[in-house]
């Protein structure tokens, strides 16, 4: 090296370079490599987390941003705006979550529960959350997704845990679900995940596989005395309104013939006593008006009348007997 020259032999070939040159390129090397690293960009529905020295620093949104080189800053990025899934007791083919289910063969002991009144079943459920609070996701815990599939196993064999094999598989789910949903909220938020739970949903409950056919059977059994009950209730519903009303219908008319026949009897009496008070005073007078009153109805319905003298002896030949001859 000779003053600001440095000399360098590569084989049988001497070169000489200066040391300004060499400098400015490290340097032009130098700052390549801290643009490189200083320049990032956010992805869409995602939040960068910044750490300086290791320490939380500032959170940017989506797009392009800035950061000190050198691995000075560190840059996290959490899907914020993302809606994610667990499944428990099954798992969906192609997901990109690693946490979103379970490994085959721990899926079969998720999904097995005891309940209440010691019986076995089945249950598969999955949730759905997002990141609300990214730092408290990244650093309150060492694995969140883990720890979120703990507690939702916790607290979904805590709800099946306190209901009967009867409620679990047919008319409690949705209680479960409302009940499971509350708790696992209250839990998460206790724990500080970080993260905010949308809904929680029971997919396939059902009993152990062993007896999973006599279960099909009382299933069937209840079904059937489910049906002959409503069409009981049905053919009750159609002919007993109706003879109710018949019955109803008969009585109206037996108690209007009541009041009918006692008002005619009332009507008849009243009738009589009056033509009785007028006997009384007047018995001649009341019989010859009587007795006119009755020829009055009588005489109108007679198709033929004869008057004859009261004094006549011998009726029969005035009398033509026979129809075509009186025509």
């Amino acid at each position: 090296m000779v003053g600001s020259e440095m000399v360098i032999r590569v084989g049988n070939t001497y070169y000489t370079l200066r040391v300004g040159v060499i400098g400015a390129a490290v340097a032009a090397f130098l700052v390549l490599i801290a643009l490189g690293t200083m320049i990032f960009t956010v992805k869409a529905e995602y939040q960068g987390i910044i750490l300086r020295f290791g320490k939380y620093s500032r959170t940017v949104d989506p797009g392009l941003q800035f950061k000190l080189p050198f691995g000075i800053d560190r840059v996290y990025q959490v899907p914020v705006k993302r809606q994610l899934k667990q499944e428990f007791g099954f798992g969906t083919d192609g997901s990109t979550n690693p946490f979103q289910s379970a490994r085959d063969n721990e899926q079969e002991l998720e999904r097995n529960m005891v309940t209440g009144d010691l019986n076995a079943a089945t249950v598969e459920w999955i949730i759905q959350y997002r990141i609300d609070e990214p730092v408290a996701y990244l650093f309150n815990f060492r694995d969140p997704d883990k720890a979120l599939r703990d507690v939702s196993e916790a607290v979904m064999r805590e709800v099946v845990g306190d209901r009967t094999v009867d409620e679990v598989i047919t008319i409690g789910r949705q209680e479960i679900e409302a009940e499971a949903l509350v708790r696992l909220k209250q839990m998460v938020t206790d724990y500080n995940l970080g993260v905010g739970i949308d809904q929680l949903q029971l997919k396939n409950v059902n009993p152990p596989p062993p007896v999973q056919p006599s279960f099909n059977e009382v299933n069937q059994a209840q079904q059937e005395r489910e049906k002959m009950i409503n069409q009981a209730n049905g053919e009750y519903n159609r002919f007993v309104p109706h003879a109710r009303g018949q019955a109803q219908e008969r009585i109206s008319n037996a108690e209007g013939y009541a009041i009918r026949r006692i008002n005619e009897a009332e009507g008849d009496a009243a009738r009589f006593n009056a033509l009785l008070a007028e006997y009384v005073k007047a018995p001649e007078v009341t019989r010859e008006r009587l007795y006119l009153e009755a020829m009055a109805q009588i005489m109108p319905a007679l198709t033929r009348k004869i008057v004859i003298d009261e004094e006549a002896s011998r009726l029969l030949p005035l009398l033509q007997l026979n129809p075509e001859e009186a025509r």
